[in-house]
């Protein structure tokens, strides 16, 4: 039960508290025919989605092994894991370089710029060819290799560290746990830095293997920033596939229309993951006594310019 009355000593103290769990909300009209889907609304951390979470454990994690005495941080993002690493860092009085896509929200960067981080746009052909999409993690990892840098930065590295996963093993996957008492039967998430569907899928098949675990993976040339196409992009080293039971493939159009509905049907303030999320849960085919939870990772503040297009078009046809 959440603890109104306590007062905590830092903002981060909100992240991953078993006193301040995010909430779940069941979905009522955005939903398919058979079987209950339930919302794990993570833009209600205090810096707006679920990687705060991430944020927490890999800076905990690099002070623990020594990593952050005398560095400044460099990390490559699509947004969501910069501004909450940003803003732990500035806690800790510790300078940040992040290094992101440049087709993801200007929203996004001037949050970033805002909170104070040196901000690199990196357009996605600065790296391998065998991988499009990944001009911003080779950027950030030139300077944790460059003679002249590597020993002034630290990359947490989010796509290789397992704190990310221990992240989501020890606090998201519990929380959903005791929300649904046990009753969860599948669980959604989207492929990203794939901490997430890693942690809570270890967790939750300890509890119970018949848990199934379903990812979600967008279009190639996709636009909903925080999914990775393996197409596209890499497969994170701290994916551990054994744990996925199935994949699909949500494009981006779906993804969007869904978006829509569930902030016009059920006035969740979502982003655009969320809906591509929900469409494939809505898509699965459930039977009649599952419990799906599907992650809710950010809303759409966010993605204002993306949503401002999608307005302008459903305004040229109804004209």
């Amino acid at each position: 039960m959440t603890n109104t009355l306590r007062v905590y000593d830092s903002i981060q103290d909100l992240v991953g508290s078993p006193e301040e769990p995010t909430p779940m909300v069941r979905l009522n009209r955005v939903k398919g025919d058979r079987g209950e889907i339930f919302l794990k609304l993570e833009w209600l951390n205090p810096f707006g989605s679920i990687k705060d979470r991430t944020a927490k454990y890999l800076l905990q994690g690099l002070k623990d092994r020594g990593l952050l005495t005398g560095r400044k941080i460099v990390e490559p993002t699509s947004g969501n894991t910069g501004i909450a690493l940003v803003a732990m860092a500035n806690l800790l009085g510790i300078p940040c370089t992040i290094t992101i896509p440049s087709g993801v929200p200007e929203e996004k960067i001037t949050i970033l710029r805002v909170l104070g981080a040196n901000v690199l746009p990196t357009p996605d052909d600065l790296c391998p060819v065998d991988h499009p999409k990944d001009g911003a993690i080779a950027l950030a990892k030139s300077f944790v290799t460059s003679p002249r840098t590597k020993d002034a930065y630290v990359m947490p590295n989010q796509y290789e560290n397992p704190d990310n996963v221990r992240a989501h093993y020890e606090t998201t996957g519990p929380e959903i746990w005791r929300q649904t008492k046990g009753k969860v039967t599948h669980f959604f998430a989207g492929y990203g830095t794939c901490g997430t569907i890693t942690g809570v899928a270890k967790y939750l098949k300890e509890k119970n293997p018949a848990v199934r675990v379903i990812a979600i993976e967008p279009q190639k040339g996709h636009k909903l920033p925080g999914l990775k196409s393996f197409d596209e992009s890499k497969k994170p080293g701290i994916l551990d596939e054994s744990l996925i039971d199935q994949s699909m493939i949500v494009e981006d159009g779906p993804a969007y229309e869904t978006t829509l509905d569930l902030i016009r049907k059920e006035s969740l303030l979502v982003g655009p993951s969320t809906g591509a999320i929900v469409r494939a849960a809505i898509d699965f085919g459930l039977e009649e006594d599952d419990v799906a939870v599907a992650v809710s990772p950010d809303n759409i503040f966010k993605y204002g310019s993306y949503f401002a297009e999608v307005v302008k078009e459903e305004e040229a046809v109804s004209l």
